[in-house]
């Protein structure tokens, strides 16, 4: 089998080294991928939005199978266009995807199919928008409708900001088209963790669970960013939450796009606040995580390529989905500025000296091979990712390993799993 993986983030670094090591697997091609990718596929110069390069490149390669990292190729109908060109695609349609696509669309699914989630209002102008922050107050969150790589969220602290904030989005478009509209919510209070589910539109099997930490410094300080690690499994996510939201959350959607005549085939990620109430939904996306992926992929016993092929043939009731008993945690190595303007080709060096040590990969976000150096080319660079018999084992060897990495401006969170020591 030839696959094509699609995307150059710490994700597609370990969906490309969970696909390499099946027997079904002969070749991975990755556009545009990274310097570590280089090791495990054979990186393709297409950028991963652009579908007519992309389409073109899979139909001369005859390739088996594509499966779409990001999040932007999806919500463009990727999926759509190599299925009407022959070609099997791993991923949501385009009218599906908009559950990521737009914060408004999804919002009214989880409306439509009484899903818990928070209260919220929609607005398409400045002016309406800080009228209702100012008379409802904080705490409250501020959304971009459209994507915003993980950034189009913000929970401010006063109103002054939260006004700051609506300008922001609506007024000087810091997001371009995406904050057209915002939604203004209710504040969730409780403990953040991501679920993850493989469906191919009926049968819905749950990856195991995990947690990401948004905020860019330790104790969840600073602004939001695409995330700044990860651990799996998540102690908060007991077995009767899991199966409450596979009944109250995967299964009302799944089922009810389904009787509209759309059908969600992928991976639906759903993010979720553990409230008094019980689980409740802030928000969905339709491809897997990051750095989510990083924890969960290195747990999983089953053979991805296999997964991925009966989501996308509607037979993965035929598949058994099997997990390793330990645990993982993925820390981010980030660059200087990140979230915000960072720097880049700055030098990496002790890649190789923390690969050494047992149970650690190394999976590259913002990095490229240059020269027969490594250097950094994005605001997140590595996902330091290590493997043990318990969350704080696990911790403290991903720290082991960072301590012999090092770059111009390295940041990294140091709490990275502390939430679920001791638990």
């Amino acid at each position: 089998m030839k696959i094509l993986v699609v995307g150059s983030g710490g994700r597609e670094h370990a969906i490309a080294w969970k696909l390499s090591q099946s027997k079904k697997v002969e070749k991975i091609f990755c556009a545009p991928g990274n310097g570590g990718i280089k090791e495990i596929a054979e990186l393709v110069d297409i950028k991963s939005d652009d579908i007519p390069g992309l389409l073109d490149f899979a139909k001369k390669n005859k390739i088996d199978l594509t499966v779409v990292g990001p999040e932007a190729p999806l919500v463009k109908g990727i999926v759509d266009i190599f299925r009407k060109n022959g070609l099997k695609a791993f991923g949501p349609f385009k009218d599906v995807a908009m559950l990521e696509g737009s914060k408004v669309f999804s919002k009214n699914v989880m409306k439509r199919f009484s899903l818990a989630t928070a209260g919220f209002k929609v607005f398409d102008n400045s002016l309406d928008a800080k009228k209702y922050l100012k008379e409802t107050g904080v705490p409250i969150v501020i959304k971009a409708d459209g994507l915003a790589a993980g950034k189009g969220v913000i929970i401010p602290k006063t109103i002054e900001e939260g006004l700051k904030a609506i300008d922001s989005i609506m007024v000087e478009k810091i997001f371009g088209d995406s904050g057209s509209k915002v939604i203004i919510e209710d504040c969730l209070d409780g403990e953040e963790a991501s679920l993850l589910v493989f469906t191919d539109g009926k049968t819905i099997v749950p990856l195991e669970s995990s947690q990401d930490h948004k905020r860019i410094f330790d104790s969840d300080k600073g602004p939001n960013t695409g995330g700044m690690g990860a651990y799996s499994p998540a102690p908060v996510v007991t077995k009767d939450i899991m199966e409450e939201a596979i009944k109250n959350v995967f299964r009302p959607v799944i089922d009810g796009l389904r009787k509209e005549g759309k059908i969600y085939k992928g991976v639906l990620y759903a993010g979720l606040m553990m409230t008094r109430k019980g689980p409740m939904v802030l928000e969905f996306n339709v491809r897997f995580g990051d750095p989510e992926t990083q924890a969960i992929l290195p747990r999983l016993k089953s053979d991805l390529a296999d997964i991925m092929m009966a989501c996308v043939d509607g037979t993965l009731d035929k598949i058994d989905v099997k997990w390793e008993k330990f645990y993982c945690i993925s820390v981010v190595c980030a660059s200087k500025g990140y979230p915000d303007e960072y720097e880049k080709n700055k030098e990496i060096s002790g890649l190789k000296e923390a690969g050494e040590i047992k149970d650690i990969i190394v999976f590259h976000a913002g990095t490229k091979a240059e020269n027969g150096k490594v250097l950094t080319s994005g605001g997140r660079v590595l996902g330091v990712t290590s493997l043990g018999k318990d969350i704080k084992s696990a911790k403290a060897n991903a720290y082991k390993a960072i301590g012999r990495i090092t770059f111009e401006g390295m940041q990294y969170r140091k709490d990275i799993g502390d939430k679920a020591i001791g638990r």
